[in-house]
């Protein structure tokens, strides 16, 4: 089963609470928004750094590399929905 992006950020969060010692109540929102907030932005920039390689890859064929440039783009916007989705 797929575990969503927000189950995973208060998995570590519970981790993260374990190791430092503290208590489940000590600001579980905070940190599992900020893990939430990294996971995001890494997979966003490998998005971006996908479509980077590709466009060389690409190179001298405009247009293979704005056709996979376009892809990638459609999957970066529905993967923000699925992100905002999970809030």
């Amino acid at each position: 089963m797929t575990e969503s992006l927000r189950a995973r950020a208060e998995a570590a969060t519970k981790e993260v609470q374990d190791i430092l010692g503290v208590s489940a109540e000590t600001h579980p929102k905070e940190i599992t928004d900020a893990l939430e907030r990294t996971i995001t932005n890494a997979l966003l920039e490998e998005r971006r750094r996908c479509a980077d390689v590709a466009s060389k890859c690409y190179g001298e064929d405009k247009q293979k590399a704005h056709k996979v440039a376009e892809e990638v783009n459609r999957i970066n916007t529905a993967l923000i929905a699925n992100l905002s989705a999970l809030r």
